[in-house]
């Protein structure tokens, strides 16, 4: 059990440290980033490998570090609304992937999709409240634009990316798709 427990930590340490670095290949340029979303990639894997807990925690944590450490992107409203956004990644694909009654690609891409879409309205939410307290508006063209239609390289990349090192880790045996239940989640 402590061998399983320091394995998951150090994966999702692992999964914070790649986060923190790659946006750096996308030249911390904001429209590049908000086009391929480079840091939902480590947060969605953190979820499905190491369990809801620690993808929601990475998730949450893994903006705000980036704003204090390099100050992109900007605290307030952009990280805080990408830490609820990108908390809810790690924490939907947990759970959906872990209730999932065969752990294979089917179960893989609804969990995805489910939690893309989950973290998008969170995302939509956050950025309504924290722009309605600084008295700007976030409108519903806002919200299409920032959370699909800029964001299709990025879903697309994800769609294919994530599955596919999803499908290496299990040829090697490091993850493992199942045809039976095998994961219980105890919520506390």
């Amino acid at each position: 059990m402590k061998r399983e427990l320091t394995k998951i930590i150090t994966l999702s340490a692992m999964f914070l440290a790649i986060g923190l670095v790659l946006p750096f290949f996308t030249g911390q340029i904001k429209q590049i980033g908000n086009m391929l979303l480079p840091m939902h990639i480590p947060v969605l894997l953190c979820g499905l490998i190491c369990g809801w807990k620690y993808g929601a925690c990475i998730g949450f944590i893994l903006p705000l570090m980036r704003s204090a450490i390099f100050g992109m992107p900007v605290l307030f409203p952009n990280a805080v609304s990408m830490a609820l956004e990108l908390a809810a990644y790690g924490l939907v694909v947990g759970i959906v992937y872990g209730f999932s009654k065969w752990k294979c690609v089917i179960a893989l891409y609804r969990a995805l999709i489910i939690a893309m879409i989950t973290g998008r309205i969170v995302w939509g939410i956050a950025q309504l409240c924290f722009l309605g307290i600084t008295g700007n508006a976030f409108t519903w063209k806002a919200f299409i634009s920032g959370a699909v239609l800029n964001a299709i390289p990025g879903i697309i990349i994800q769609l294919i990316l994530i599955p596919a090192i999803m499908i290496a880790l299990d040829k090697t045996g490091l993850v493992k798709f199942q045809k039976k239940r095998a994961l219980k989640i105890e919520i506390q």
